[in-house]
């Protein structure tokens, strides 16, 4: 099939609306622009006077046609590109449909001298012009940029003075403590009234749990997770946690009952721009400025825990033999360490025909095989954590003391109340007061009718038991009226007398409060170092399978 290749021409008809700007004769396509910066009353009212008497005042000219009047409520004039109405009017200027503006004075057109003379350039090509009815000033005339440069400098100055004034008053009042900050979020409000910061009861609750659930070793993708399955609305409304979000509440000193003033600032009054202050301005620390959410003993360890799981995220971006990337899916992540490289142990599984070994292997000899790590071997899952119960029964059998001081760190970490650590103390004095009393009595019976001189220092350490026993009595009566606690307590008793492994969320809990670190010897030992300086030793080997491990 032959194609038509012959010449051909197609008329683009013009824009009637840009070429009848040429006709004299034609009236006066008109159009006015307004503009208030605040919401308050009086401006709200100077902005509906000025809307009536330009549509009047264009209408009663036969010569005009009124197009629109264009106007921005409560906008400052120092950016042009966030007033949507004097936008649109631009762009319909553009597209032919306006010839003449007026505007009451040049501070409604713009505040900022850069954009004053970019747009009177740009209306001024499509010949379109501006009257300013103030200054009686017609952009069409040739001196009018000059004048018009001049105005737009001296509103732009009077914006700086004015921005410069109220940016005083604020530091003023951050100062002495009296500025009052946005504290619309997740946990606070203010009183509609008295405006003054109170705490909602039911979102200080989800509070406390995304501390307490950081805390037990969850990540913030398991804190989201959580929040998301028991159906928690974020602070929006929104049924989606975002990690940002959930971080940025971990941090929030305002959850103790402080606020930190002039945490961000604007660069200035023009660009508007938002800055972190990193130290560019002063900071003002208000402590005790509203109700606590949090007590200061749980916010600082969850900060010293970020900065822990950061400083570990940062050594493993090299990682060989490094401490490695957090990882709150198995808590063993964060406690098996190798006494031969100081690399983390990793999780691995191998497919079997009678289903998936679990086993965990030094990440060094993972990574580059012996080259940094030529002993070590992998540890069955099931075994290892067979293996670490029974050392945590060792204890318990073995040393009462290793029990009170798990105990006293775990209530500790529950109720975040330092007391609960005076309760190991307590206890360990009663158990050395008791022996030293013992001893005075079998002393006191050998002695042969001597024992006159043993009885005083006798009724002085029966005395001090007995001080020390009520002093741990009233600490354990307030542990029972935690309720919290004590479900803990009886958990943990529970578990670690069972002497097997469970692997529910409660108990990783558990191991990650009770134990800090576990290192694996070349000769498959389990070096086991209990929180309040107690370590135990325990041989993988007699909990490992027959078979070989990875």
């Amino acid at each position: 099939m032959m194609q038509n290749n012959e010449r051909t021409i197609t008329k683009i008809e013009a824009n009637p609306l840009l070429d009848i700007r040429k006709c004299e004769d034609r009236p006066l396509r008109v159009a006015a622009y307004c503009r208030v910066s605040t919401d308050s009353e009086d401006q709200i009212n100077s902005y509906n006077a000025q809307k009536k008497y330009y549509t009047d005042f264009i209408k009663s000219n036969p010569k005009w046609r009124f197009v629109d009047v264009y106007a921005d409520e409560g906008l400052s004039g120092t950016r042009v590109k966030k007033r949507e109405n004097f936008m649109r009017m631009i762009r319909d200027c553009e597209k032919g449909k306006i010839d003449l503006i007026l505007i009451k004075s040049v501070s409604r057109y713009s505040r900022n001298t850069l954009d004053s003379i970019s747009y009177l350039r740009r209306l001024k090509r499509l010949g379109i012009a501006i009257y300013f009815d103030e200054q009686n000033l017609d952009t069409q005339k040739e001196e009018s940029e000059i004048t018009m440069a001049l105005h737009s400098a001296m509103a732009q100055a009077e914006s700086e003075n004015i921005s410069a004034n109220v940016k005083w008053g604020i530091n003023k009042r951050m100062q002495n403590g009296t500025y009052r900050c946005n504290m619309n979020m997740y946990g606070y409000r203010r009183d509609k009234e008295t405006k003054a910061i109170i705490v909602i009861p039911e979102e200080a609750e989800i509070v406390k749990k995304v501390f307490s659930m950081f805390l037990d070793g969850n990540s913030t993708h398991q804190i989201k997770k959580y929040l998301e399955e028991n159906n928690i609305k974020t602070f929006a409304g929104k049924d989606t946690w975002s990690h940002s979000t959930i971080n940025k509440m971990l941090q929030n000193e305002k959850y103790v009952g402080d606020i930190i003033y002039q945490k961000t600032y604007c660069e200035d009054c023009i660009s508007k721009i938002i800055k972190v202050n990193n130290g560019q301005k002063d900071k003002y620390y208000v402590k005790n400025n509203h109700p606590a959410i949090i007590d200061r003993d749980t916010f600082q360890r969850a900060q010293a825990e970020m900065v822990k799981r950061t400083a570990r995220n940062i050594a493993s971006e090299s990682s060989i033999t490094g401490i490695g990337r957090y990882s709150s899916t198995y808590v063993l992540s964060q406690l098996l360490v190798c006494d031969d490289c100081g690399g983390i142990y990793r999780r691995k599984y191998k497919k079997k025909k009678d289903g998936v070994f679990h086993y965990w292997r030094c990440n060094s000899r993972l990574e580059s095989g012996d080259k940094y790590c030529d002993n070590s071997k992998g540890l069955e899952e099931k075994q290892l954590q067979r293996a670490i119960c029974g050392a945590l029964s060792k204890v318990i059998a073995q040393q009462e003391e290793g029990y009170a001081v798990m105990r006293s760190h775990l209530l500790y970490a529950v109720t975040g109340d330092k007391s609960t650590e005076e309760l190991y103390a307590i206890e360990k004095s009663i158990r050395d007061e008791e022996n030293h009393m013992n001893e005075l009595i079998d002393l006191a019976v050998s002695s042969e009718g001597n024992s006159d001189k043993y009885e005083l220092a006798i009724k002085d350490s029966n005395n001090k038991i007995s001080v020390l026993k009520e002093e741990r009595n009233k600490l354990m009566e307030l542990i029972q009226d935690n309720k919290k606690a004590k479900l803990e307590l009886e958990r943990l008793q529970n578990f670690l007398s069972e002497n097997r492994a469970v692997v529910d969320e409660f108990d990783e809990a558990t191991i990650y409060r009770a134990i800090e670190c576990i290192r694996v010897t070349k000769d498959m030992k389990l070096i086991i170092s209990i929180k309040g300086n107690i370590k135990v030793t325990e041989d993988y080997s007699l909990y490992a399978e027959t078979s070989k491990t990875a």
